[in-house]
């Protein structure tokens, strides 16, 4: 069940209804003892008598240590379902966008095909990005008429970055690159090479007290923390106000 990208306000009524009615309440952390970011997302309307089900989601490259865990973040709900127990697990962002739950959610198809269930969306981080930036006076459409509208993890390298601005470039594409954080100095660099700095949005932990909002050309040449996304629009429609 997606709660948002952080902004508690932004969880969906679905969502919040799906949360009173659990006995249970499950959400990835990233090791032992974390609060895990959903879980503080959705905290205010997490009551005092649901109990609490972290599942551990380990943040490493390696593929098996992922494997267990989404195999035994599957079982425990499932056991908990079989049990007679009603669960939400959360996930930051929306429940099918590059999100840790949607893992479980292949697993349990996998080895737990008779555990019902049931898919609520939640808001995107880059939506809510363009929406609060639109309510700052930084007017930031995602898609316009014909544009398409490319979501995905930020290139790995330079090269890869300055071919996907040139295929986007040629086909009115707007691309919201996710998971920035350490890459920014150079993907600044290539914007800036472009001219494409003071019309790209820059938006670091969308919906928490500490948002920011800025043109790319308004941030500095740093690393940035994970949770940071760029919004890059090439051109526009020829038809506008």
């Amino acid at each position: 069940m997606g709660v948002g990208p952080g902004d508690p306000e932004l969880i969906t009524v679905a969502a919040q209804r799906a949360i009173e009615a659990a006995a249970v309440v499950a959400y990835p952390v990233a090791s032992a003892g974390a609060e895990g970011m959903a879980a503080r997302i959705a905290d205010p309307w997490i009551a005092p008598g649901q109990r609490r089900l972290p599942l551990l989601f380990p943040m490493v490259v390696e593929a098996e240590p992922r494997r267990l865990a989404w195999h035994a973040a599957a079982a425990a709900l499932a056991a908990e379902v079989a049990a007679g127990h009603r669960v939400v697990l959360l996930c930051e962002g929306d429940s099918s966008l590059y999100a840790s739950c949607s893992y479980v959610l292949l697993a349990l198809g996998q080895r737990h095909p008779a555990c019902p269930l049931r898919v609520i969306p939640g808001i995107s981080a880059a939506a809510a990005a363009a929406a609060a930036a639109s309510s700052q006076g930084m007017a930031w459409p995602l898609a316009l008429q014909q544009e398409a509208l490319l979501i995905r993890p930020t290139p790995e390298t330079p090269e890869q970055l300055e071919q996907l601005l040139e295929q986007a470039a040629a086909a009115a594409t707007v691309l919201a690159l996710l998971k920035l954080g350490r890459r920014w100095p150079w993907v600044r660099a290539c914007l800036e090479a472009r001219g494409l700095l003071e019309q790209a949005l820059f938006a670091q932990r969308v919906g928490w007290p500490d948002q920011l909002l800025a043109p790319a050309a308004a941030v500095a040449a740093s690393e940035q923390p994970y949770f940071s996304l760029l919004l890059v629009r090439q051109s526009w429609p020829e038809v506008l106000p």
